[in-house]
């Protein structure tokens, strides 16, 4: 850029440098889907189209040239983590210039996709553009990475364990929303278990493992982490990743190296 007299304004912008040797989390959520999700009738409690249009666009970002140096994510609902290799040196760690890029990307992934999985809802050209926010986190050892990683399937199982038996007592047991609130108030897992069971015959460990666990994106094969690209072919997993012998395995101890 040209030096002039108006250059001196480039000394209000702010240094959002991240620290080095520290594993990159980014978060993406939806922005209002809720809404967005009513409008193009989306299935209750999961749509099976719908986390294929987000895995879909994860693992779009992931080959894309910006998403080299993710080494695994992960997505439930409308959010999605992706953890960026150690050693990334993307946009020089500067984090507006990561969070932007991954969340216009992601956007731009899911609107280009959207008519494969909804080619029965089209995206209205007028309020009706779905979008999503995003934020950075750092952590500088491997095992609050995979921590973080427990905490979002954690999330998970609860989000859904909740939705799947509040629309067991809306869709089948004929419960208005607030009677379907009223009655999940104050109960545990095992409650909504036997609930789902005794009432309607469902057995929750029989759910499609999507919905239960979410879904993890992973990089089966990667260069050292001495180097600041990673590479190698993405594999899609929907299992207990908080059991501890999970991320010992062979094929899954080098994704995050102590």
């Amino acid at each position: 850029m040209a030096n002039s007299q108006y250059g001196y304004v480039r000394l209000a912008e702010r240094d959002d440098t991240l620290l080095p040797s520290t594993y990159l989390v980014v978060r993406i959520d939806g922005k209002g889907f809720h809404k967005f999700s009513k409008r193009h009738n989306f299935t209750k409690p999961n749509d099976l189209a719908a986390l294929r249009l987000m895995n879909h666009s994860a693992r779009n970002l992931m080959m894309s040239d910006a998403g080299q140096t993710i080494v695994a994510a992960f997505g439930q609902s409308d959010e999605y983590s992706f953890v960026l290799s150690r050693s990334t040196t993307l946009f020089l760690r500067r984090e507006s210039k990561i969070v932007t890029t991954f969340v216009s990307m992601f956007t731009s992934y899911y609107v280009r996709l959207w008519s494969s999985y909804f080619p029965q809802s089209p995206l209205e050209e007028q309020d009706d553009a779905p979008s999503f926010d995003g934020r950075v986190v750092q952590y500088p050892l491997r095992s609050e990475v995979i921590d973080y990683l427990n905490w979002r399937q954690v999330d998970t199982h609860i989000n859904n364990l909740y939705n799947t038996t509040f629309w067991a007592l809306v869709q089948q047991g004929g419960k208005s929303p607030k009677e379907a609130h009223a009655a999940l108030q104050g109960t545990v897992s095992a409650d909504k278990n036997e609930t789902l069971f005794t009432q309607f015959g469902i057995n929750y460990s029989k759910v499609d493992p999507i919905f239960r666990k979410g879904t993890l994106l992973l990089r089966t094969s990667m260069t050292t982490e001495s180097a600041s690209v990673t590479s190698g072919p993405i594999v899609t997993v929907h299992e207990d990743i908080i059991k501890p012998s999970y991320w010992n395995q062979s094929d899954r101890s080098k994704v995050f190296p102590t």
